[in-house]
């Protein structure tokens, strides 16, 4: 029997394969997000961590779990592990990315249809008062068709999200470290151009970088001054990709038509004067909750446990250690 400590459940599907391998684990049932002090004391004994993106595991946390050997974590990104020093302890960090490309290029292309065409603002419309009846000028949108897709950050899931705006019509141009492949591009109707053409021409401007010290407010004030008036902003990559003090004024300003958001600078809080504004989405950082997405993510963390006992290769290592 060995010790495996899940920050959060899991869906069934994770914990039913750590249940096979007769795997000895302890999972947080508390309400809401676990606390650092319940962390630190359950991780004590622990040899492998399972926790999802709202679990900040610094040096603080690893210290505190001297047998420590892997962290997986429930989630693409990695940003809430201190990795460098996970590293220097000899402790694998592993992540679940791929499987949820799909839902969240899906949850994006939600977004940006929902914004153009006032879906929400329709909705709590016709919650409340509701709406006197059809006439030539009413809450009149935007279609996407013709429109140019702005994408910054073309991996799995930009590339994803580019072939389902393509059948809406939509032209796709793109920027991020180096193009693709000449193929590449062509398969996926994108055309490369520099972070600032791409901020210039897009209609819909969407975010899908990682979050890095270059990619952090990658959009500022600055940035907001070259976009379109007519344009519309999207993130759900990571939050502080966006400087949101810096969007709210650009919103109060009408220097953008609009924002959907799914990630936060200071997530879980939402910048202040953001909730009022009746062009801006808000989601509560749903991107790969789908069912599909997030049993294939439970099946990678349960599978990388049971592989680090079996002393079988580990998938997913983003931390260097081989």
């Amino acid at each position: 029997m060995s010790k495996i400590y899940l920050s959060a459940k899991l869906p069934e599907l994770g914990t039913k394969l750590l249940k096979e391998a007769a795997l000895e684990y302890k999972v947080y049932e508390g309400d809401g997000l676990i606390s650092k002090k319940d962390l630190i004391e359950n991780v004590a004994d622990c040899e492998v961590l399972i926790c999802p993106l709202s679990t900040q595991v610094d040096r603080e946390v690893i210290d505190a779990a001297p047998q420590l050997k892997l962290i997986a974590n429930f989630g693409a990104g990695f940003n809430n592990i201190d990795t460098t020093y996970a590293k220097e302890q000899k402790i694998y960090v592993t992540n679940t990315p791929v499987v949820s490309t799909n839902a969240t290029a899906e949850l994006t292309a939600g977004l940006i249809i929902a914004l153009s065409r006032r879906i929400v603002e329709g909705d709590h419309l016709m919650h409340g008062k509701g709406f006197d009846g059809w006439a030539p000028l009413f809450f009149l949108g935007h279609e996407l068709k013709d429109k140019t897709l702005g994408i910054i950050g073309m991996g799995q899931i930009g590339q994803a999200l580019a072939q389902m705006m393509t059948a809406f019509g939509m032209k796709i141009i793109y920027n991020q470290r180096h193009p693709l492949a000449p193929e590449l591009e062509k398969k996926l109707q994108a055309t490369y151009a520099s972070q600032d053409e791409v901020i210039r021409q897009a209609d819909v401007l969407t975010l899908h970088a990682p979050l890095t010290e270059d990619t952090r407010h990658l959009l500022t004030s600055e940035t907001f001054k070259q976009m379109k008036d007519s344009a519309f902003l999207i993130n759900a990559a990571r939050g502080p990709l966006i400087d949101e003090k810096a969007l709210l004024q650009a919103l109060q300003d009408k220097q953008i038509a609009g924002a959907a958001l799914d990630v936060y600078e200071f997530e879980p809080k939402v910048t202040d004067g953001l909730k009022e504004l009746s062009n801006v989405v808000l989601t509560p950082h749903i991107g790969n909750a789908s069912v599909e997405a997030r049993d294939q993510m439970a099946e990678i963390v349960a599978k990388n446990a049971i592989a680090l006992f079996n002393q079988e290769p580990i998938k997913h290592i983003v931390n260097g250690l081989d």
